[in-house]
């Protein structure tokens, strides 16, 4: 059994003990539509995380294609987008605040880690994340995807997120039956699940049941 195999069996039995608790509403494996959206129709938002609704019914469970190829360098990313920046350089500039552009694109300003809440002035110190990691999209039903598929989805801003380097080393290529940040959980799962929604990429047993655990309790 590998180790993400044995992780997953970690969190599926500790959810199970919750469920017990009470905590953990599963109510069973009905992959029913989620509304995040509260009493006076706002919806579950965060620090700059996902926004609207998760609909779980609209995404297909499945075993991850662990034996599809994955290859960083065969998903082509940080393309250019013009004027000498690259997509890195334009979700900088787009996730930030007090945001200046320099020679060769050189940006500065001030970021908000949305994984742990951090506050960084030095762009060295981000990571650019793909909220679904290139491994996981690869696991997840891209096994026939083209490089140009495979370009788009590396440089779509809807996507990337400057976050800490550390958070984003802790994350690594895990879904959130493993994985999940220490801030705005609702969130997290909200996105993830709509960029899943809009690339019809499948869901792991796991993976759906931890994201139904954090969506019954965002309200």
């Amino acid at each position: 059994m590998s180790t993400r195999t044995r992780t997953k069996a970690l969190v599926t039995a500790v959810v199970a003990v919750l469920a017990v608790g009470g905590y953990y509403l599963s109510g069973g494996f009905d992959l029913g539509g989620f509304d995040l959206g509260g009493d006076d129709g706002s919806t579950a938002t965060g620090t700059g995380t996902g926004t609207g609704t998760a609909n779980l019914s609209e995404l297909t469970v499945a075993p991850e294609d662990t034996g599809a190829h994955y290859d960083r360098d065969d998903w082509p990313h940080w393309s250019s987008v013009g004027d000498g920046c690259d997509a890195r350089d334009a979700a900088l500039r787009e996730r930030g605040r007090s945001i200046t552009v320099g020679d060769d694109c050189d940006v500065s300003g001030e970021w908000t880690s949305i994984y742990d809440g951090e506050t960084v002035t030095d762009p060295s110190e981000l990571d650019v994340d793909h909220w679904v990691p290139l491994a996981e999209v690869a696991r997840s039903g891209a096994r026939d995807w083209s490089e140009q598929q495979r370009e788009e989805y590396a440089n779509d801003p809807d996507v990337l997120v400057p976050v800490t380097a550390s958070s984003n080393r802790s994350k690594g290529d895990q879904d959130p039956a493993t994985w999940l940040p220490d801030e705005d959980r609702c969130g997290y799962v909200t996105k993830w699940v709509q960029i899943k929604q809009n690339y019809e990429l499948t869901v792991d047993r796991d993976e759906a049941e931890a994201i139904r655990g954090i969506l019954d309790h965002c309200g």
